[in-house]
């Protein structure tokens, strides 16, 4: 697999090594060995798997303190913009953003560490969309920012008229009004 550095220190976009001939083609799609070779230490203990139709908008969303998660995402039908915001207080890039297309044609995956809101738009008819987690779902540390805060400057590629949110979803505060849980001026 190749990693891609982004403009955010920790966010990955991976690449894997694609062998295809007349019958189709095969990759690995997760190595423990290599992902600690070249990203580091995880242990992931939930794959999630969801689909969604043209235009529904899912996040911007993480858990707190103390079951935050990072994620390794990637759409295996389809087209998504995903994206994860730095929310870490006291970060240089705390507000900034990376967007990656990923697509079940360029097969690449995204690594989103703790300290990150992500949330993804379906670009395609439907998207099937799956992700690890370092971290079991808790409901009760739930959190989230606005997928629609204007401030965070994201092209989702969707006009809003075709946006389609969970009333959670809709519910979010903005950044400016979002007090972060997570911390890096320590």
């Amino acid at each position: 697999m190749e990693i891609i550095k982004t403009d955010i220190e920790g966010l990955l976009i991976i690449e894997p090594k694609i062998f295809k001939d007349t019958r189709g083609y095969f990759f690995e799609s997760f190595s423990q060995r290599e992902f600690e070779e070249k990203i580091g230490p995880i242990h992931f203990v939930q794959d999630n798997e969801s689909m969604s139709s043209y235009g529904v908008m899912r996040g911007l969303h993480f858990q707190r303190p103390p079951y935050t998660q990072s994620k390794l995402v990637r759409c295996v039908k389809g087209a998504v913009l995903d994206v994860a915001v730095d929310v870490r207080v006291g970060s240089p890039t705390y507000g900034k953003h990376v967007a990656v297309e990923l697509t079940e044609e360029n097969h690449r995956q995204f690594f989103i560490p703790k300290g990150f809101a992500h949330g993804f738009a379906v670009l395609s008819e439907t998207a099937v969309f799956q992700y690890k987690c370092d971290e079991f779902y808790h409901p009760e540390a739930d959190g989230g920012i606005s997928i629609l805060d204007e401030t965070l400057g994201i092209d989702w590629r969707i006009p809003s008229i075709d946006a389609i949110l969970s009333e959670k979803d809709k519910h979010h505060p903005l950044l400016k009004e979002f007090d972060s849980p997570f911390n890096i001026q320590a």
